[in-house]
């Protein structure tokens, strides 16, 4: 059973590797030694902006970064050394089915690094490929064993990716199954991992828009015992106004206790970084400025439900 982690838990995350190189920069695998010392470097100043945040009044027991150890390996140090709350991803980046980075090794690459939580995303449709999705599910146990033995908090970022017959149902309107179809087979998939022996002490939920799904969600996600299993809700890149909404409905919800907001707070400065139209400085600065927004929402949201 999951111990869980239920304490306000306001995530900036920065782990994301190849898409992150082709998006921000346009570099195509593999990367030259230049081209990674960019991304890199770039990665820091987002770290700065993170820190920034602290300075500028975001709490620091409730907030923490996601990182890979790829381009974060230093940032990982620091972050250890300062008593930031870190999460590590595990999973290899840009492919369908979930597996390790470092394959049987992922256990010492966590601790070495020793973050608070190891973090793993998975496409995970339970009307999907069964077999694939039982491969997924052994892979994730493995984590969820090790993190039991080694007393890390295990971090699952649940993706659920349309199958082509229930895109049909909706004639192919991807925003129609965000909305109608994928906050049911979330509640789902959740209920299948769980019942497979898949314990995360949070899960790392895409944004919903309405409450009574937000409901549905966290009411599985804490079902038999699993009372302090935690949700945060992420922001999948989204302009402005739809994470406002989101986390003022996760707000909403108790078992919904913060947020994990990477795109959305760091693109606009990187890019413009990048572009020569700031300095490193002021993108950090702007990137603080963003964060500190996402908590000040989602805050003020939790308190007026609270009232």
């Amino acid at each position: 059973m999951a111990v869980g982690y239920d304490k306000p838990l306001y995530l900036l995350p920065f782990d994301h590797r190849h898409s992150y190189g082709a998006e921000v920069f346009g570099f195509k695998e593999p990367m030259t030694p230049e081209q990674i010392a960019q991304v890199g470097a770039s990665k820091q100043v987002i770290y700065e902006g993170f820190k920034k945040s602290i300075e500028s009044g975001v709490p620091k027991e409730k907030a923490g970064i996601l990182v890979d150890e790829e381009f974060g390996a230093a940032i990982l140090r620091d972050a250890a050394r300062q008593g930031f709350i870190a999460a590590m991803s595990v999973e290899k980046s840009g492919q369908n089915e979930f597996d390790f980075e470092y394959a049987d090794q992922f256990a010492a690459h966590l601790d070495e690094f020793k973050p608070t939580f190891a973090k793993v995303l998975v496409r995970y449709n339970p009307e999907g490929d069964s077999v694939l999705n039982q491969r997924q599910t052994a892979r994730l146990n493995k984590l969820g064993d090790n993190c039991r033995r080694s007393g890390r908090y295990f971090m699952f970022e649940l993706l659920v990716p349309p199958e082509p017959g229930q895109l049909d149902k909706v004639g192919g309107d991807k925003q129609t199954y965000d909305s109608d179809i994928r906050p049911g087979l979330m509640v789902e998939a959740i209920r299948q991992l769980q019942d497979a022996g898949v314990e995360p002490d949070v899960w790392k939920i895409e944004g919903l828009d309405r409450a009574d799904d937000c409901v549905k969600v966290a009411e599985v996600a804490r079902r038999d015992g699993r009372s302090q299993v935690g949700c945060i809700v992420l922001g999948r890149g989204e302009e402005e106004s739809k994470v406002v909404r989101w986390l003022q409905t996760a707000a909403t919800i108790p078992a919904f206790t913060g947020f994990a907001i990477g795109r959305s707070t760091f693109l606009e400065p990187i890019l413009q970084l990048r572009n020569g139209k700031l300095s490193a400085m002021a993108a950090s600065s702007d990137i603080a400025r963003r964060f500190k927004k996402w908590v000040d929402v989602f805050e003020q949201a939790r308190a007026s439900t609270a009232c």
